[in-house]
Formats: C-alpha cells, structure tokens, sequence
C-alpha cells in the first residue's frame, strides 16, 4: 500500500490536484451564479408588483439608475411577515452566509448541514428581494459553498481540501457579485480574522476559483463593473483636510455601529423572541420607508450609484444614517451582514459629506464605503481593492490610505462574531494536520517524553512516544467512513492511538466504527506517516 513516488513528488501533487479543484469549482460557482441572477431577476418583478416600488439597481448587475412607483402601504405590510420568517430561517447560532463561513472555518470545517443552509438561502434571497437590509452578495456567498458539497459528491475530498474549497467557493460567488474576483478571494482570507492576518495557504485557491466563476459569469452577463463610474477629481492638497473629515466621520460612524448593535441582549436575539424581533425590524422598514425615505429599502447598493452619477447632495446623510441605524438594530437577527449593506451606508454617508465640503461626491462615495466596509468587516486590503475594481487605479492610494486609517482607529471589533482575533486563536492548523488541543507536538530525535499523565485507565490516555516518533491528526479518509478501526490497512510502524469526536480525544476500540465527524491521531515515525500519507492521497475505488 505504500506509495512508490518520493514525498517531494507527492507534495507537488497533491498542489495540483488542489489547483484544478479549485478551477472545478470555480467554473461550477459560476454556472450556479448564473442561475441564481436569473431566478433573482424573476423574484424582483414579482416582489415589485406586490410593493408596487423598486429599489435603484447596480449597472453591473443589469440594475436601473432610478427608482420606480410609490410605496404601497398595504404592499409594505409584506415586510414584516419576511422579517419574521428571515429571522425564523437563520438560525441564531448560524448567522447569515459570511459568519456561517468564518465560523465553519475556524470549527476546522463544521459548517452547517445542507438543510440549514438551504433555509439560509431562501431566507436571504426571500430578504433581498423584498427590500430588506440583506446584500445581493449573501446569496451568492451562500452559493459558493453550497457548489463545494455538489463538487464533494463528484470527487473525494479530504478534510483540508474541504475547508481550502469552501472558502474558494465562497470567493467564487462573491467574486461573480460584487465583479471584482481578486478582491473578493482577498476579502475571504482576509475576513477570517480581526487582526491584520491572513490564510495565505487558501489565497490560492481562492483566486483561482474566483477568477474562474467570474469568467463563466461574465460569458452570461458581460464584464461591466458593478459600479459605473464617470470622471474623478482626487482632492488636492487645499482639500485633503476636508477629505480627511469626511474618512473621520465615516470610520467614527462605523465605529459608533458596532457598539449600537449590543444594544438588543443576546438572550432576545437567540431565543423564542428572534422571529418577533425580525417582524419588528420589518415594520420599521416599512414604517421609514412609507413616512420617511424609501432609501431604505435595498441593500444600498443602488443609492451608491444614485451618488456616484452626482444625483444625491447633502440629503444623502441622512439616507446613510436611517441605514445606520437598521444595520445597528439588525446585525444580531444577520440583517446587514456581507458587503454590500455596510458599503451603502458608508457610499451614501461619504457622498453627503463630500458634498457639503465641496468635495467630489464620486471619490468620498467611494472611499465612505471603504472606511466603512474596512470597520464593520476588518478587511481593509480588500476593501481597498473593491473601490480599485469599480472606480479605477486612480483611487489605489486614496484607497489605501482610508483603508489604513480606519483599521487603525477602529480596532479589532466587527460586525462578524465568528472572527477570531489571531491565528493562534484559530483551531485551524496552519500547515500539515495539527494535533488535538491539550497534545504536545515532540520534536524528531527528541528523548522519550509522557505527552500527558491522565489517570489510569482515563478517557484520554494516549500511550508514551519513543525516540524519533511523532503524533499526527487527521481527518477520516473517504474511503474510510463506516469501518471498524480493527479493519484498517496501516503501513509499518503506524498506529492509530486516538480518534478526536466531539471535542475530546478517546482511545481507539477495535470495534469502533469512523464518522465523518471523527479525526484521527496517529503515532508513527515521519517516513512512515509519508508512506501513509501517500496511501491517503490516492482515490479509493
């Protein structure tokens, strides 16, 4: 069983297979993306003739620049009933499509079932249509990931490989949204994390796959920015004080959000009261919409254009500030969530300051959303890049530079509270599979040492190392599922001590069948644990 080829062989291999997976699944993202638009487009007309209003739309996305209709009042009653059943669909300890990505990640791949993210899905397309505070991007990052299951079903993949893949199908179908592929496979390493960290070890495979879905989709709908962008006039050096107001004001906003949102205890929030609270946040929005602004309705990203275009003057505040304040209420029920929300209000906040100030309202829009996004999502070289993507390589150092000040300012806090501070606070190995938590990794050619001493006969005995060996964690190969640990095929001098299931690490009983659930240590010497790697690597028939 052992395999013939060196390990510096298999290494380059198991690369491959990772980068053609990755272009797999790209290129399956975005065929489901294209779908996903289409049915998208048919729910919108539908929505439009109950409320007998629709939002403005993105040009990128095959939006108009205008509003059409008048609210009706009775059309507007809709909106609570979706709220409910949005708050009802997601459920509390899930959160909406972005935070169900991070929080998989970092539980070392325990994403959510497919029963669970279906209902997410129809919930967040049931949200966006109706005109409540839900990205267009959410759907489709839900997409992403659903596409790695359908890819899983057609091909074996490992435990590595299907986290590295989730998240480069997630990209995928943000890439293909937001039509900004680069950005959006930044915004995925970048996002798991509060501090400035990255996973460089997925940037890869999320590029590959976000390039890929974008090609496939644009082949369907063209290539356009989502955003359509005219003439910019940087501010000069007369004006950079005013511009430095206007990202002040905005990463101050965004900051201020992030303490409004604890104001609803978490109790309420996850508790039988959630659907309530979810028809309430819906009648709000009808309420704001009917008497004050119809601004509210969308995801913002049609109002950014509206600014962009020059067609908002200072009134553009206070559109931003209703968003503020409904993204403030509803960021514990994951209304708000993703990308496009928190750059509609920072767009809108931007282009009213800018306005007052004299300022280009097309560059402060731009640059609002940045410091915005940067803030509630901690991705600031993302965020960066966004507003490069839809309003050119003129903005990259205007880009940068609000994107550096507001991480500075804001800190470590956001809107995700699936993000983890550090890598070192992540369960997710960096590099080759990492051990249990509470297990010491032993160096090669370190003297025999105890990893632990458990009561006699506990739960979590795991045996001594001897001189030269080393402990290894993985997780269940496909080909293993629903075996008894007795029946397993080990090459020499590798030995299965523990098997990791729920948490905790028990001893390995003969008769003990593997779930998919399970992860396995083994205790095996480094050229034996090649030789098994190498055996795990290779499809089982």
């Amino acid at each position: 069983m052992r395999s013939p080829l060196p390990r510096a062989v298999l290494t380059r291999l198991e690369t491959g297979r990772l980068v053609v997976l990755s272009v797999l699944l790209g290129a399956l993202v975005g065929g489901l993306c294209i779908l996903l638009r289409l049915a998208l487009e048919a729910l919108l007309r539908l929505g439009v003739q109950v409320t007998g209003y629709t939002p403005p739309g993105t040009p990128g996305e095959g939006g108009l620049l205008m509003a059409f209709g008048d609210a009706l009042p009775w059309g507007l009653l809709a909106l609570p009933v979706v709220g409910a059943a949005y708050a009802w669909l997601l459920p509390a300890e899930a959160g909406d499509p972005l935070t169900q990505l991070v929080r998989g990640y970092h539980a070392r791949g325990q994403w959510p079932g497919v029963a669970v993210q279906l209902r997410t899905l129809v919930g967040t397309v049931l949200g966006y249509v109706t005109g409540l505070l839900v990205g267009r991007d959410a759907p489709f990052t839900l997409l992403g990931q659903l596409g790695t299951r359908l890819l899983g079903q057609a091909t074996r993949l490992d435990a590595v490989e299907t986290r590295a893949l989730t998240l480069a199908g997630a990209a995928a179908g943000l890439g293909a949204v937001l039509h900004a592929p680069l950005a959006a496979a930044v915004l995925i390493a970048e996002v798991l994390y509060r501090r400035f960290e990255f996973e460089f070890e997925v940037l890869m495979p999320c590029v590959l796959a976000a390039v890929t879905g974008y090609a496939v989709y644009g082949a369907a709908f063209g290539f356009e920015p989502l955003f359509s962008v005219q003439v910019l006039q940087m501010p000069g050096l007369a004006q950079f004080p005013a511009f430095l107001g206007v990202v002040l004001a905005v990463t101050l906003a965004g900051w201020a959000s992030l303490l409004a949102c604890r104001v609803l205890p978490q109790t309420w929030t996850s508790g039988s009261w959630r659907p309530l609270l979810g028809g309430a946040f819906g009648l709000l929005t009808a309420a704001a919409a009917l008497w004050s602004t119809p601004a509210v309705l969308g995801d913002g990203a049609g109002w950014t254009q509206l600014g962009l275009s020059g067609f908002l003057g200072p009134e553009a505040v206070g559109y931003g500030a209703w968003r503020w304040l409904l993204l403030a209420l509803g960021a514990r029920l994951a209304f708000g969530g993703g990308v496009l929300p928190s750059v509609g209000v920072g767009s809108l906040l931007g282009t009213g300051l800018g306005t007052l100030l004299g300022l280009d309202p097309a560059v402060t829009a731009l640059m609002g959303g940045v410091a915005f996004l940067t803030v509630t999502l901690n991705v600031p070289v993302a965020a960066a890049l966004l507003a490069v993507a839809w309003g050119g390589d003129a903005l990259l150092p205007a880009a940068l530079l609000t994107a550096g000040l507001a991480h500075v300012l804001s800190g470590e806090s956001g809107l995700l509270p699936a993000q983890v501070r550090s890598r070192a606070a992540s369960a997710v190995p960096a590099g080759p599979p990492l051990l249990p938590d509470g297990i010491r990794f032993v160096p090669r050619r370190a003297p025999a040492t105890p990893l632990h001493a458990p009561a006699e006969g506990g739960e979590n005995a795991l045996p001594t190392l001897t001189a030269e060996q080393e402990l290894y964690r993985r997780g269940v190969p496909p080909g293993w599922l629903g075996a008894r640990l007795a029946v397993l095929a080990l090459p020499p001098g590798v030995e299965v001590v523990g098997i990791v299931r729920d948490g905790t690490v028990r001893l390995p009983r003969p008769e003990l069948r593997l779930t998919a659930d399970d992860e396995l240590v083994f205790l095996a010497r480094p050229e034996a644990y090649a030789a098994l790697e190498g055996v795990l690597r290779l499809p089982v028939g």
